[in-house]
């Protein structure tokens, strides 16, 4: 079922590198905004022939019990809606249906788990993470991974903010790995299913979510399922293709 069509205005656009944007908004004409930390919205704006396209983004952001949310993406090159957000300036509106989706943390579950994600897959982490850790009930006597890969350090997302929470909470590690690293890099080397193999090392008592293209989804999925013997209700993922 379609839920009604929201408006909301960008309050804040920021660079986070030369193809990547954070968008901060705040929905117009609602008291609140609610959405569990890892869904999506789905965006609808007209192209200049008049008809009307529609995209899905995952929330990057956690609620705020207020009506503000953040996205994160990338421009795709002749992709529309992508560019036209990207080139959107504070003030302007855009319209959206959502929340939606059920890429959510397990209500209840209490085992360890993996967070792993690749470019703009880090979006619905950034929600997960900030909710989790802004109270001990969410965390408490848990551990918490998150796996970030990318090709080069200027293409690390929220570096800073996930840096932060680590060093504050010890039940927290923040794994970057890059598969294209100069040499002066002093971080871990390779894709995340490398660095997933040396985290779980044999273990079958944690659950992972994922979240970004399908090719590295589907080799995290093989990786716990075929060889590390998960069951696949363990993992929980999302495609961005």
């Amino acid at each position: 079922m379609e839920k009604d069509l929201l408006t909301a205005r960008l309050t804040r656009s920021v660079i986070l590198s030369d193809r990547t944007k954070h968008l901060e908004f705040e929905v117009i004409g609602n008291g609140r905004f609610d959405f569990i930390p890892g869904q999506f919205v789905s965006v609808r704006e007209p192209k200049p022939d008049g008809k009307f396209i529609t995209r899905a983004y995952s929330v990057a952001s956690a609620p705020h019990g207020d009506n503000r949310f953040d996205l994160c993406l990338n421009r795709v090159d002749e992709g529309f809606m992508s560019n036209y957000l990207c080139d959107l300036e504070p003030g302007a509106e855009i319209h959206l249906h959502g929340p939606y989706g059920h890429f959510v943390i397990k209500e209840g579950d209490r085992r360890d788990a993996l967070f792993i994600a690749t470019g703009t897959g880090i979006a619905p982490f950034r929600g997960m993470v900030h909710w989790l850790f802004d109270n001990l009930e969410h965390h408490q006597d848990r551990q918490f991974w998150l796996i970030y890969g990318t090709r080069h350090p200027q293409d690390i997302y929220y570096r800073e903010e996930f840096e932060k929470l680590a060093a504050a909470n010890p039940n927290f590690h923040y794994i970057v790995t890059l598969s294209r690293a100069a040499d002066d890099w002093t971080g871990a080397r390779g894709y995340v299913q490398d660095r997933a193999r040396e985290i779980v090392n044999g273990r079958t008592d944690m659950e992972a979510y994922v979240c970004g293209l399908n090719q590295m989804v589907s080799a995290i999925r093989h990786l716990l399922k075929d060889e590390l013997g998960w069951d696949r209700h363990q993992i929980i993922y999302e495609r961005y293709d």
